[in-house]
């Protein structure tokens, strides 16, 4: 009985595995398919962090920040310094960005005054199409 389930869990890990890519990411390629699962996991999930896909998602970030680090240089930055940046490149003022709050928050977060949060880095991340990375 336990074996066959072993032998059906396998199964299912193989099948999963050719849709979401888990372990480590060695090419360009495989870096690219990550992101872009995690994206469609992040759309599917929204900001329910008891989702059942919440892990997985939590699982895949953790294999594209491992490539980021050993393959994308990202300058030292401050979050609000990217932000600042993000902002010009894309000519958004602070209302433009209600990922992440009201303008008086917008306003905090960029003079340094409050950090971002979670749910504030994973909206922007989203919007920008960036690594959450960036905004850490």
């Amino acid at each position: 009985m336990q074996a066959h389930k072993f032998d059906q869990a396998i199964r299912d890990y193989r099948r999963l595995r050719t849709l979401v890519p888990l372990g480590t990411l060695r090419t360009k390629k495989d870096y690219t398919r990550a992101v872009e699962m995690l994206d469609a996991i992040l759309d599917e999930i929204g900001e329910d962090e008891k989702h059942p896909m919440a892990e997985l998602a939590d699982a895949v970030s953790v294999f594209i920040e491992k490539y980021e680090a050993e393959h994308v240089p990202i300058p030292a930055a401050k979050p609000a310094a990217v932000l600042k940046f993000l902002m010009r490149e894309h000519d958004l003022r602070q209302s433009d960005l209600p990922e992440i709050g009201s303008q008086g928050v917008v306003s905090e977060v960029l003079t340094g005054k409050r950090e971002l949060n979670a749910r504030q880095i994973k909206r922007l991340a989203k919007r920008f199409n960036v690594s959450p990375a960036v905004f850490v």
